[in-house]
């Protein structure tokens, strides 16, 4: 029995020239999306102003280097960490010459003062590499060196049962393979091709990575980056190939990584889910420190064919996260989690359910509009959805927050007179007593 009617409202929906697949959806800044269809087409979304109104805009952008016949694998893109300046796009497809399919990764970058994050100039600037292997996932994440200097780099798993490191050579302003190995001693020695990859950085400069793979195996490490070093894993196996990892802390609460304090986010650290394409999601729970031994399976994920995307978003504002599932049987699932009773252990619930009109591929929750309230877009076989919170409900929300905080300052105000008001007494009290 669902427990809350769905909260978003459907703003848009944008066609593509044809399918995409489960790794072709990103963010590109901000306020846009790239969308890689299997036909070689690259579409950005955005909203722009249009005769007075936020109106959404699917534009195609023409990435060079991509051949007529090629087929899009993946895309991914990032911004330069700091001090660097600059948006990255990275994408890997496979060109069919009839008698061979050779595998590409593209990676375009421009370095032109003015031009680091304008896409049409970007998309001209292309660093072309043929590809030993074909490519699944294109996946980036920031790493923290013993210095303290941070670097994004491109991660990408092949059917060679190995990930790939792609890092920037700044002197030569290019982006060169180099040993996984020599940052990430914990992708070394793979027990399958990988599907999915996810990593978390940690307090005291530590990193969680976590990996799916395709004979069903999951593993996780725990990472000292500045050695870097192992310091724990974790491994389990399932009866499927796995199609999504993600790690995440249940409560929305400021992670520990940015508080610069080494104390647990809520009150169970970071947790694991895993979707698999036959068998229902599992959320693996303070993984940090009770590894891949206290799982909650997530009931009824299994019912709508397999999962192939899954997201964890605080999607209520309530400061405590749910567990989105983008199913290939064209539902949307919301899980919650529902705190252990006396006796009982905790439970994620299933709030409410979505259909659509194709699978569902991918999901990310982003501020397109700007106006500091994210939309959720839904990837699927025959388009992008973006999905809306109700401003008018978000009103009410804000305006009941606004009203419950006011009560609070007002009995604290009420308060502090108090202690006020009897301090004085006292003092007065005090001066009238004679010596």
């Amino acid at each position: 029995m669902l427990r809350e009617p769905f909260p978003l409202v459907e703003d848009s929906f944008s066609r593509l020239p044809s399918q995409s697949n489960i790794y072709g959806l990103c963010q590109a800044g901000k306020q846009e999306l790239l969308a890689a269809t299997l036909k070689g087409k690259v579409l950005c979304f955005r909203y722009q102003e249009l005769q007075h109104k936020v109106r959404p805009v699917a534009k195609e952008v023409q990435f060079t280097y991509i051949p007529v016949d090629a087929e899009i694998v993946s895309i991914d893109a990032f911004n330069k960490s700091l001090p660097k300046r600059g948006l990255v796009v990275g994408i890997t497809f496979i060109k069919d010459s009839g008698d061979k399919a050779t595998p590409f990764l593209n990676i375009y970058c421009d370095y032109e003062p003015g031009s680091e994050f304008n896409l049409e100039s970007i998309a001209q600037s292309c660093l072309n590499l043929e590809l030993q292997f074909t490519p699944f996932q294109l996946y980036h994440t920031e790493v923290q060196f013993a210095e303290g200097s941070n670097e994004t780099v491109f991660l990408l798993s092949g059917h060679d049962q190995r990930i790939h490191l792609y890092k920037e050579n700044t002197s030569l302003h290019q982006f060169e393979e180099q040993p996984v190995e020599k940052l990430f001693p914990e992708l070394q020695q793979l027990p399958s091709n990988v599907l999915w990859l996810d990593m978390l950085t940690v307090a005291g400069s530590r990193r969680l990575s976590v990996f799916g793979c395709q004979n069903g195996c999951v593993g996780l490490a725990l990472v000292d980056q500045t050695s870097p070093e192992v310091l724990q894993s974790w491994c389990v196996q399932f009866d499927s190939p796995v199609s999504t990892v993600q790690l995440f802390p249940l409560s929305s609460q400021p992670e520990a990584s940015r508080l610069g304090a080494d104390k647990r986010v809520g009150m169970e650290g970071y947790n694991l889910l895993v979707t698999s394409t036959i068998e229902m999601a599992v959320v693996y729970r303070d993984v940090q420190e009770r590894g891949l031994s206290w799982p909650t399976c997530l009931s009824e994920s299994d019912q709508w064919d397999a999962v192939l995307c899954a997201l964890v978003i605080d999607l209520d504002f309530d400061g405590e996260k749910e567990v989105l599932l983008g199913t290939y049987g064209q539902e949307l699932l919301c899980y919650k989690f529902q705190p252990a009773e006396s006796g009982q252990d905790g439970q994620f619930q299933l709030q409410w359910r979505r259909s659509f009109k194709s699978p569902l591929l991918s999901l990310i929750y982003l501020d397109l509009t700007g106006d500091g309230l994210r939309e959720l877009a839904v990837l699927t076989l025959k388009g992008l959805h973006i999905l809306q919170h109700s401003l008018t409900s978000t009103a009410d929300l804000v305006l009941e927050r606004l009203a419950q905080k006011v009560s609070e300052l007002a009995v604290s105000y009420e308060l502090e007179s108090a202690k006020a008001l009897s301090s004085e007494e006292d003092d007065a009290s005090a001066q009238a007593t004679p010596t």
